[in-house]
């Protein structure tokens, strides 16, 4: 062996040993979904009881493929995980007992992180809830609404509506009063912000 070889090999190996070993994108999908993913066997069961599957560009079960292949950028520019109802069909049909809902909203999560948003409206409702639930303690409706049509200059969003949500009390002008519940639930919010912040500071 040449000595300029030898000397390359022991100016890089110590580097080498010192880099933690990158997780894949699968082990980095489940470690936050709690979700055995590998477990999944393509049966369709998730993709053929999905409500809003015919408004995916990605079937379900392809989703989970896709993380199952390492293939990030497939599975979190994809518009299915901001489509997703939440309504867990996918997760009780799951012969394995996988939460695939759970996977597909820790992918939105993932994305969002990234700013990989391919559904700009969708998350704009998503913090416009969240945003009220944070300041009230509870979801208020028409401040939802307000948000959101704010947020996504769609002003006129369902306003025909509103009358008659109004008259069969559907929606609250004012906010339900909760003593104390506001400021609790805004502690877990600040409390959610600084564990996020922590993990996005690790080297």
């Amino acid at each position: 062996m040449q000595e300029s070889t030898l000397y390359s090999i022991l100016m890089i190996e110590p580097i080498c040993l010192s880099k933690p070993p990158q997780k894949s994108f699968l082990e980095e999908v489940s470690a936050k979904s709690g979700q055995a993913i590998e477990t999944c066997y393509q049966c369709g069961n998730c993709s053929a009881g999905c409500p809003a599957g015919f408004a995916y560009d990605l079937a379900v079960n392809q989703i989970m493929r896709a993380v199952q292949l390492n293939q990030k950028d497939l599975a979190l520019n994809a518009q299915s995980i901001w489509l997703c109802l939440s309504c867990q069909t996918c997760s009780q049909r799951c012969p394995n007992e996988i939460d695939v809902a759970q996977v597909m909203e820790t992918l939105r999560h993932m994305a969002r992180a990234e700013n990989r948003i391919s559904q700009k409206n969708v998350n704009s409702f998503w913090i416009s809830f969240l945003d009220t639930v944070r300041t009230f303690g509870r979801s208020f409706e028409i401040g939802t609404m307000v948000l959101y049509m704010m947020r996504s200059l769609r002003v006129f969003t369902d306003v025909d509506l509103a009358p008659n949500a109004l008259a069969k009390r559907k929606l609250g002008l004012l906010p339900h009063s909760i003593p104390g519940g506001a400021q609790a639930v805004t502690r877990i919010f600040t409390r959610f912000a600084d564990r996020a912040e922590r993990e996005r500071r690790k080297p």
